[in-house]
């Protein structure tokens, strides 16, 4: 049975921003990698800020994705997502892939906290003219 989780990886494959904010409780917090393009990288408090200063500033320099590959639940309720982003530079048209970790933790079976980890120089290289 899907949880909130894996219904965030399908909403952003659909780039449903509104799906994407439904999952999300409303104390969300956000810890991206530094060195993330388009000003993504750093610490994020709520769904709306978060939507519009990490998903939103991606969604508008690439045409990208996160894919899962493996999933693991540790003692405490942690959830860790392994996986690639793959996608496309709109500026460039360069593809690129990046390898990522994602930690989660849900809080009345709604997302709460993310720690995200991810090969930033992929991600600047696709956008390199």
């Amino acid at each position: 049975m899907p949880d909130a989780v894996d219904e965030f990886y399908a909403a952003t494959r659909r780039a449903d921003a509104a799906g994407i904010l439904a999952l999300l409780h409303p104390e969300f917090e956000a810890h991206t990698a530094p060195g993330m393009p388009c000003g993504a990288g750093g610490a994020f408090q709520g769904p709306e800020e978060t939507l519009a200063r990490v998903w939103g500033a991606v969604f508008t320099d690439y045409d990208t994705a996160p894919y899962a590959e493996t999933r693991h639940r540790t003692e405490d309720g942690m959830i860790v997502v392994t996986g690639r982003y793959r996608g496309t530079a709109r500026a460039t048209g360069r593809g690129y892939e990046a390898e990522f970790v994602h930690l989660w933790r849900l809080t009345d079976g709604r997302i709460s906290w993310l720690h995200q980890y991810t090969d930033t120089a992929r991600w600047r290289e696709a956008l390199a003219s």
